[in-house]
């Protein structure tokens, strides 16, 4: 199997890695609405608890939706024949980077220079 070939399954274990954690998160947002029983610490407890744990999925739903739309990125950039350059300065991503992190986008030079708030990698 050539490097490229490799990273491509790697993309494809990892998004379907994903795909299992998200619907795997929903199942139990789902199971857990359903069990839902009362609080013996009363209602204001018991609303914080259920505030809180939402809170959770949703951060992780976010999370693993982006990681998801890295990926799928990266899959589309495979088809697009722009896979391993860097979208920013055009040069090729380092070898080592991809090996990494194999929905790369930039450069090491250029993912250094990018502010720290922006999501790409």
């Amino acid at each position: 199997m050539t490097t490229l070939e490799h990273r491509r399954a790697r993309l494809d274990n990892e998004r379907a890695l994903v795909m299992k954690r998200i619907d795997q998160l929903h199942a139990d947002a789902e199971s857990a609405d359903e069990t839902r029983e009362g609080s013996p610490f009363g209602k204001r407890e018991e609303e914080a608890t259920e505030a809180f744990e939402l809170e959770k999925r949703i951060m992780l739903d976010a999370n693993l939706k982006a990681a998801l739309a890295e990926i799928d990125h990266a899959i589309a950039r495979f088809k697009e024949g722009t896979y391993g350059k860097c979208e920013s300065c055009g040069q090729d991503i380092e070898e080592e980077r991809l090996e990494a992190r194999p929905q790369a986008t930039l450069c090491m030079r250029c993912k250094t220079q990018q502010p720290k708030s922006t999501g790409r990698a």
